[in-house]
């Protein structure tokens, strides 16, 4: 059963220009914080090129520029190729320093890497991101800033006031959807400076993904406040991960974005995954990742459901409790 989408009419055709048009309760200029679970604190988002980014969403001008030209994979692929060049290792120290990054957790050394793609989707040392093996409990699949709903049908005000969230056209399937209404929902939006490798939340068995064209919108809050259709309008795939027991069947989404036209994925469909391991990464930029469990399988983490009513997404690392099956 599909659900209808409580936002502008913006995301009901590719054919009309931006007017400018935005979703109820979007604010201009408003500073994007989360509640991080690692440190106890509410922390203000430092956004990796904030001033285009809020100048391409929250202005006209920069509106009709993402129309015409970010939302688009040559975009994307053009500032792809520049971060794979040799010249782009330039931008590797100023960036960890810039951002607080700790090169102690990196599996290389920074000097090693060949670009700043190459950097952009390195590997942790496993120490630096531990996996939660307590039985019953489902993980985090990415680093990431994460909202959580128990109840995926009962889900508004997802990034702003009045918007709802539509499963059937983020899935692209309206069975597989009507699979999931009444279950819980996590997304999980990785920032240019978070660790770009994503995980498997469960022990399972990978379907083949299933790819859905799309654009390349961003989904940093700035964009997703004016518009939540941006994550069913972008490219995507969707994974299915048969868990049996008492996860079931337990769906992924992977959603690009602007200067991510591309991930690549490192398990094999068919073959017996474990809780926390690799699934595949993403090429430079900043991305998007669902986790969808059928009704009553699962109870959410308290701090996860906590900062999501309150308007905040949580941070949390890869690995991480999201929460605990039910038995």
């Amino acid at each position: 059963m599909s659900q209808k989408v409580e936002i502008n009419a913006e995301n009901a055709a590719h054919t009309i220009p931006p007017d400018g048009r935005e979703a109820p309760g979007a604010q201009k200029n408003a500073p994007v914080e989360y509640f991080n679970r690692h440190t106890g604190r509410v922390e203000r988002e430092q956004i990796y090129g904030e001033a285009p980014l809020r100048w391409a969403y929250e202005t006209p001008a920069g509106r009709a520029a993402v129309w015409l030209l970010a939302r688009r994979a040559f975009f994307s692929r053009w500032f792809g190729w520049r971060m794979r060049r040799p010249a782009s290792v330039a931008r590797i120290a100023p960036f960890i320093a810039d951002f607080g990054l700790d090169p102690a957790e990196f599996a290389e050394a920074p000097e090693n890497f060949r670009s700043f793609d190459d950097f952009f989707s390195r590997k942790l040392v496993p120490r630096a991101r531990p996996v939660d093996d307590a039985p019953g409990v489902a993980v985090f699949p990415a680093d990431g800033r994460h909202l959580g709903f128990q109840n995926i049908s009962a889900a508004t005000g997802v990034y702003a006031k009045g918007q709802r969230f539509s499963l059937a056209e983020f899935l692209g399937d309206t069975a597989l959807a009507g699979r999931y209404q009444g279950g819980a929902l996590v997304c999980s939006r990785l920032c240019p400076v978070d660790y770009h490798r994503f995980h498997f939340p469960v022990d399972a068995i990978p379907a083949a993904p299933r790819d859905i064209k799309g654009w390349l919108y961003s989904v940093n809050p700035v964009a997703l406040r004016r518009n939540i259709a941006r994550l069913w309008e972008n490219k995507r795939a969707v994974v299915t991960l048969d868990a049996g027991g008492r996860a079931g069947v337990v769906t992924l989404v992977i959603v690009g974005a602007t200067n991510v036209g591309s991930w690549r994925y490192t398990h094999t469909p068919g073959v017996p995954v474990r809780k926390g391991g690799e699934a595949g990464y993403f090429r430079f930029g900043g991305s998007f990742v669902a986790t969808l469990f059928e009704p009553g399988r699962v109870r959410l983490a308290d701090d996860l459901l906590r900062e999501t009513a309150s308007g905040r997404e949580l941070y949390a690392h890869v690995g991480t409790s999201l929460g605990e099956l039910m038995p």
